[in-house]
């Protein structure tokens, strides 16, 4: 099987709504989303041939989902108030609103299956919230 890999990084905020520690409090991250895709046999038309995918390709469609995070406030649905909601959309902030905790794990899963939407085979995600902090996401055994 070949495997390749490429990663996106983006910045946002984030906190987890009540969790009993520092992250319940609005901080940020520079998030790094490395993708691996797989096949087991590499291309064989003219413009890709001996590839498993062009990386300009994935490297593009997987910025395209990063840019939308990119300097956002990344919120948890009816983790904050309404009035509060309202206050931020009103000074401009960019919130994206998941319906999941915003952790690296939940991010994990949700990138393999965004990209996995894009017609990619792919073998596993990985999040990066910290140089050495990260979580992977694949539905492969292991």
């Amino acid at each position: 099987m070949y495997i390749i890999k490429t990663e996106d990084t983006f910045d946002a905020a984030h906190f987890l709504y009540q969790y009993d520690g520092k992250c319940k409090n609005i901080h940020g991250h520079r998030w790094k989303v490395e993708i691996q895709v797989y096949s087991e046999k590499l291309c064989e038309d003219s413009q890709s041939r001996g590839m498993v995918v062009d990386f300009s390709r994935i490297k593009g469609d997987l910025r395209e989902l990063t840019e939308y995070f990119d300097h956002a406030l990344i919120i948890e649905k009816g983790s904050l108030k309404e009035v509060t909601m309202k206050v931020l959309r009103e000074e401009g902030f960019e919130m994206r609103v998941m319906d999941f905790r915003p952790t690296a794990e939940n991010f994990a899963k949700y990138f393999f299956d965004k990209v996995t939407d894009m017609g990619y085979k792919v073998y596993m995600s990985t999040i990066y919230e910290t140089p050495t902090n990260c979580a992977s996401y694949t539905d492969r055994a292991v």
